[in-house]
């Protein structure tokens, strides 16, 4: 079992609030804590969701753990307790918090945990409205744990109301992008992938993978000005799926969305394969998410096929590409970004 995070630590100090007969728990930590709740309550229905389909995959090994992802909750009923690990998107908090109130009823206690940096006690002023009853448990190893009853119920929750549209001009082409909480590119494109898009070569045709596509900026890019390319778009983000696909939807584009930890459930070869590859989990910093990829990546590529990435010039990727390709070529820089391109 991998070592108790903070917020975890701080909900098992706090046992006697874990209890319930039918409790949903809303981003795990992959840290153990489903076991240590499972232990505490025996004979409890024990629901998990996430947005992450690594979370989802790590829940799922729990036998006695029924475990959800998708862009939205599951419509469970009767829920005595929901656990909600606060994440360091507020706009992705909000959004969440209605969800939670759609599916909560009057006697629901929702239970709110999180690190200090990621900005937690911006629940306060976001729930306490909407509650008859607030408490501040603890607070304790940089995290605070807040339970809010007496939820005011929001009826129906659509995930529409809280999408927005942007237009992203870039390379001499313009297109219309969705924008919804907690996907990378949420209201506006990056400068690193504004620089990746500035300086590739748009294939003819071929099979092409965006790898972490987030709202899909970089398929739709491409897609637009070659319209015989296979796109297939890939994130390990629920939300950012389902950006994808309505991004895609708004230029008449199709592909073929990958919910995917890595490469895991990718299968075939591609022409060309692109990103903007994500290095963070939460709000840490992890490196391994890229690293792996691009140790991966290579086997996913038909002869003569390319990779093409954007990173920023502290990411130490240049040791990884050498190695997995023998060479590689750096088609654009600035003072905080780097385009690379390698060939298999």
């Amino acid at each position: 079992m991998s070592k108790l995070s903070n917020p975890s630590l701080l909900l098992l100090r706090n046992e006697d609030e874990l209890c319930g007969n039918n409790i949903l728990v809303i981003n795990t930590n992959r840290d153990g804590f489903l076991s240590e709740l499972s232990r505490l309550n025996p004979n409890a229905t024990i629901n998990a969701f996430s947005y992450n389909v690594a979370d989802h995959n790590d829940s799922s090994k729990y036998a006695n753990v029924q475990s959800f992802v998708s862009h939205s909750l599951p419509a469970l009923k009767d829920l005595d307790l929901i656990i909600y690990y606060y994440p360091k998107s507020k706009p992705e908090a909000l959004m969440m918090l209605d969800n939670i109130r759609s599916i909560a009823s009057k006697d629901t206690r929702l239970l709110v945990v999180g690190d200090n940096k990621g900005g937690v006690k911006s629940v306060e002023k976001q729930l306490k409205p909407f509650a008859e009853q607030f408490y501040k448990l603890e607070s304790a190893k940089h995290c605070v744990l807040y339970e809010f009853s007496g939820l005011e119920p929001i009826v129906q929750f659509d995930i529409k109301n809280y999408q927005s549209t942007f237009n992203v001009t870039v390379a001499g082409h313009s297109f219309s992008v969705a924008s919804v909480p907690g996907v990378f590119n949420h209201g506006k494109l990056d400068v690193g992938t504004q620089l990746l898009l500035s300086n590739i070569s748009v294939p003819y045709k071929g099979k092409v993978l965006d790898f972490g596509c987030g709202a899909g900026i970089i398929a739709t890019f491409l897609g637009t000005q070659q319209s015989e390319l296979k796109l297939h778009c890939l994130d390990v983000n629920a939300l950012a799926i389902y950006a994808t696909e309505q991004t895609l939807a708004l230029n008449n584009l199709t592909a073929e969305c990958i919910l995917s930890d890595g490469m895991s459930d990718v299968s075939g070869q591609y022409h060309l394969i692109i990103s903007n590859p994500p290095f963070h989990t939460g709000i840490a910093t992890d490196y391994g998410i890229a690293e792996r990829f691009l140790e991966q990546a290579k086997s996913f590529l038909k002869p003569n096929g390319q990779i093409q990435i954007v990173a920023n010039n502290f990411l130490k990727y240049p040791p990884i590409l050498e190695q997995q390709f023998g060479t590689y070529a750096i088609l654009a820089k600035n003072t905080k970004f780097t385009v690379y391109q390698a060939s298999r």
